[in-house]
């Protein structure tokens, strides 16, 4: 058995184990556990060390909610994945996660505790280098819903073969070392509520330092708040929480041997973010995720602005992905601020403007100054032209408020286009006026052109800027696709990331990296599109969201 999965095994027996010699009477087996499968309870036994932690729910009624979706062959795939994974883990035994382990396990959460520097390092060959591998610690804490289910879990466990058992005490508290094939698992119930697991032998004594009065992890600064709030998600399966991403990250790094120690410039980027709060729940619409970043307002230099959502009317309805946003010259202003900071990117970026200037070219004013507005990228289909085999092209729409820069850009780009023996013709499509560079018996390589006084494109394939000039056809804000992924989607945002998985699924480009999964296209088949947005209400806050749209299962 794979060593992930003997692991896992190793886990559960050492639970079982743990349970049935920390419980005395038959009578208290049968009492309510009480409250012990809620995230703030498990955080009281986590060392106030911890990096981050991760609490998932086992509650039925949440995951349930899954099997609202997907066709009946993504369903059938699915289970028959879950029969094989529970087949393949406790093949050694005759251990079952749905009648054994579910009855009594309560949430669990998942604790990174700082790298374990106390290891010794490892010397296989007297002149081989020392490997200093400083290993990261898992914490997990298991919530007992119901005693006695667990109790006769634990006895069935006794009489597998290849497991042995070792008792310690510690502060009073019975620790539990099962080893299975070499792999020590150390654990302990605490408050005959919890269920404390871990490798390290050190990790399960940090939790009972904390069970015994020591800080934990819900009492620290910066913890304590976003284990309180959580995220609001519908039906949550997980909750993550970072206390202190800078120093997570920094901590991280450090514990890594191939990892390059953070300079002091990137460590000061880091700390525009405090902390991190995540949650994954389902709802009608499919799995959604929003994550909440507090920022440090002091540190935080970018200048968001709320996105108005217009420019997605100029794609046609065929559009199969899509990004938007606005106020590149913003981002890009504070790109070059940052710059300064970092000797490599100011380098790189001076070697771009000095070989635009050789063009005549001004990187800066050209290129990103009257990129003020509201912008998208999308890709449309298109089995025509230079775009024939790929089967898609893509067109830049840009909202801007100096249309002189913008057109004396083009008119520089359109005349460097000349010198590259690429013809420059004019025509009309849908009463708009037209630039495109041909190329001989393959008609459009890029063309471009105003959609209205303030708003300019830029597409790849003569087919694509017929698209976005000529609206024959119903816009993409109005197909019922867009409006399943990102209609319920925080507004006001800062843009979108969308994709129609149907449509994807049928260029033929894309279609041929998957055809031969017959797995991969019954999974994406499920799947109606992905949405993605963000919001900034101020300097100190940053909110993220993510919807996977699924199909519901057909009844």
């Amino acid at each position: 058995m794979p060593e992930s999965k003997s692991k896992f095994l190793i886990a559960a027996v050492g639970a079982a184990v743990v349970v049935a010699g920390s419980i005395a009477a038959y009578t208290y087996f049968k009492a309510p556990s009480g409250g012990s499968s809620d995230a703030l309870g498990s955080a009281k036994l986590v060392p106030s060390t911890a990096l981050m932690a991760t609490y998932i729910t086992t509650d039925s009624q949440a995951w349930a909610k899954l099997q609202q979706f997907g066709t009946p062959e993504a369903q059938k795939l699915v289970a028959k994945g879950l029969e094989n994974f529970n087949k393949q883990v406790f093949s050694d035994s005759n251990v079952s996660y749905e009648k054994d382990i579910k009855p009594w396990a309560g949430g669990v959460m998942i604790a990174v505790l700082p790298p374990n520097q106390g290891k010794p390092a490892q010397l296989k060959a007297p002149n081989a280098p020392i490997n200093i591998q400083q290993e990261s610690n898992i914490l997990i804490i298991v919530g007992i819903k119901d005693k006695l289910s667990a109790l006769n879990f634990a006895n069935k466990l006794k009489s597998q073969k290849g497991l042995k058992f070792q008792e310690s005490d510690y502060k009073g508290q019975k620790i539990i070392e099962t080893t299975e094939n070499s792999k020590p698992t150390y654990s302990v119930v605490l408050n005959n509520s919890h269920l404390v697991l871990a490798p390290e032998k050190q990790a399960v004594e940090k939790a009972i330092d904390t069970f015994k009065g020591e800080s934990s992890f819900a009492s620290k600064e910066g913890a304590s708040s976003i284990l309180n709030k959580g995220v609001d998600v519908k039906n949550s399966l997980a909750q993550i929480y970072v206390p202190d991403y800078a120093g997570m990250v920094q901590q991280l790094a450090a514990g890594s041997p191939q990892a390059k120690q953070l300079p002091p410039q990137a460590l000061a980027q880091l700390k525009q973010i405090k902390s991190v709060v995540a949650g994954v729940g389902v709802d009608d619409a499919g799995v959604r995720v929003k994550a909440i970043a507090n920022l440090d307002p002091q540190l935080n230099k970018f200048q968001y602005q709320s996105s108005p959502g217009n420019i997605v009317g100029q794609f046609p309805t065929g559009t199969f992905a899509l990004i938007s946003g606005n106020g590149i010259s913003r981002g890009w202003e504070t790109l070059v601020e940052e710059s300064k900071n970092y000797p490599e990117m100011k380098q790189g970026l001076e070697q771009v403007r000095g070989q635009l200037k050789f063009f005549n070219i001004d990187l800066d004013k050209d290129i990103f100054g009257w990129m003020n507005g509201e912008f998208a990228f999308g890709a449309i289909p298109s089995n025509q032209g230079v775009l024939a085999n790929v089967g898609f092209g893509g067109a830049l729409v840009f909202d801007t408020s100096d249309r002189k820069t913008a057109e004396a850009t083009l008119t520089k780009l359109d005349t460097l286009a000349k010198t590259q023996q690429i013809e420059i013709a004019n025509r009309n499509i849908g009463g708009k006026d037209v630039t495109e560079w041909q190329i001989p018996r393959q008609g459009a390589l890029l063309s471009h052109g105003w959609l209205d006084q303030d708003t300019v494109f830029v597409a790849l394939g003569g087919p694509v800027a017929e698209a976005i000039s000529d609206r024959k056809n119903p816009s993409l804000d109005n197909s019922d696709t867009f409006k399943a992924v990102t209609g319920s989607l925080q507004k006001p945002n800062g843009g979108y990331f969308y994709l129609d998985m149907d449509k994807t699924q049928t260029v033929p480009l894309l279609k041929s990296l998957i055809s031969s999964d017959a797995n991969a296209i019954t999974i994406l088949s499920s799947i109606r599109g992905l949405g993605f947005t963000a919001n900034s209400p101020d300097k100190s806050i940053s909110e993220l969201e993510m919807l996977l749209a699924l199909k519901p299962i057909a009844k």
